[in-house]
């Protein structure tokens, strides 16, 4: 567990949390200290009765250059961007926020001086969220309040399957990745040095399916027509509610008249400049910067082969891929339970009954199968549940001949 310098609020509020009744092993692993500092802390409470007894004493050294400047001044300045002090670009580094400090309150400071502040006010170094310049956030909400609620209804009224797709490219380059070495002596890793790639599409469902092609070519509306194809043939008796970008092959004349022509493909596409909104995006990033990290093909042949054991490997690995879009419901707001939740039915049909009394959902199943609201609380003997059982599974085979 990593130690986290204590500050006078964390100090107050830990020994707050003990006098309340919160176990002081919660209260340490909280706050991320050990158990005989929140003992130590609650000690120096009760001998002054008071907060007094949590202020830090004085200690023998040269005082911290900080320490006369509040937090609060110092936080507006980082909460800002670094464009506001004259800077190029909105970042802030360590050396950034010395100059500034240094210029507002005349104070030299180190870098690392500055670095210890900013771990100790709770601050973290970290990457932002990429949004384009581009964006239309008057189109998102139009998109949100007029085209979100036809995914909706399109999903429950043919109880379709949702997926999210979307294309990507994959270079040769390989992205190289951190290793252990000697201080000062940097490894090498050799790399091709061939420019070039292939082409990938794939769709991603909230239960975890994940789809995919690999090509070596562009991709075009004949590449998006035949990947359309696909799908619908691995899903025979299925409607497809398929969610995808604004590229030029998605809206061409050509690939919307074969959308048009099929009776269970509904397409929708998402506002302009919106990749973020895309869940399979975050199964593209997850490739290339973790599966494919420092990869040795040296053509396109041996890339296309790495790349489809890669995502075989991802694709049968359903707690991964919803693991992604669990990522995405942190960034993209359409994606949450309003979107999903009709998933969880519409694909129950063609679930492993066997496997549902394992995961002890049988009584869920049962209620929205054979609708009977109360066997889901029943607690009977097994005969009567097991006959139970039964018919549900002849209503599985009679929507399936029905279907068919």
């Amino acid at each position: 567990m990593e130690a986290k310098y204590s500050t006078y609020e964390i100090r107050v509020r830990a020994v707050e949390a003990v006098r309340q009744g919160m176990a002081v092993a919660g209260v340490a692993k909280a706050y991320h200290v050990n158990r005989s500092t929140v003992h130590r802390w609650v000690t120096r409470y009760k001998a002054k009765s008071s907060n007094k007894g949590l202020v830090r004493q004085p200690v023998s050294g040269r005082p911290s250059s900080l320490g006369t400047i509040s937090d609060r001044p110092l936080l507006s300045i980082v909460l800002k961007p670094a464009t506001h002090f004259g800077y190029e670009t909105d970042f802030w580094t360590c050396p950034r926020l010395c100059q500034v400090i240094g210029q507002k309150f005349r104070v030299k400071l180190s870098r690392w001086t500055v670095w210890r502040w900013l771990r100790a006010a709770g601050l973290t170094y970290q990457k932002p969220h990429r949004k384009y310049f581009e964006v239309d956030e008057s189109k998102q909400q139009a998109w949100l309040k007029n085209e979100l609620p036809k995914i909706q209804r399109t999903v429950k009224k043919y109880r379709a399957i949702l997926y999210f797709q979307d294309e990507s490219h994959i270079s040769l380059t390989a992205i190289l990745g951190k290793t252990w070495a000697l201080c000062g002596k940097t490894p090498t890793q050799k790399v091709t040095g061939k420019r070039g790639g292939i082409s990938a599409m794939s769709a991603i469902s909230k239960n975890g399916s994940l789809l995919f092609t690999l090509l070596e070519k562009r991709i075009a509306s004949d590449e998006i027509i035949h990947f359309l194809k696909q799908m619908l043939h691995h899903h025979p008796r299925r409607h497809l509610v398929v969610v995808m970008d604004r590229a030029t092959p998605h809206i061409s004349k050509k690939t919307r008249t074969f959308i048009d022509s099929q009776k269970r493909l509904h397409v929708f596409y998402l506002p302009s400049y919106s990749p973020d909104w895309n869940p399979d995006e975050y199964v593209w990033n997850h490739l290339k910067h973790q599966e494919l990290k420092g990869h040795h093909a040296k053509t396109k042949t041996e890339l296309k082969v790495v790349a489809r054991r890669k995502l075989k490997n991802m694709a049968s690995n359903t707690r991964q891929v919803r693991a992604e879009v669990v990522k995405s419901n942190e960034t993209v707001p359409f994606l949450n339970y309003a979107l999903m939740k009709h998933l969880h039915l519409h694909i129950f049909w063609w679930i492993d009954p066997y496997s549902l009394w394992r995961q002890r959902r049988l009584g869920w199943f049962l209620h929205k199968s054979v609708g009977m609201p109360l066997i889901s609380g029943i607690k009977g003997s097994l005969p009567i549940l097991l006959n139970l059982f039964d018919s549900a599974v002849m209503h599985i085979r009679w929507r399936i001949k029905s279907d068919a």
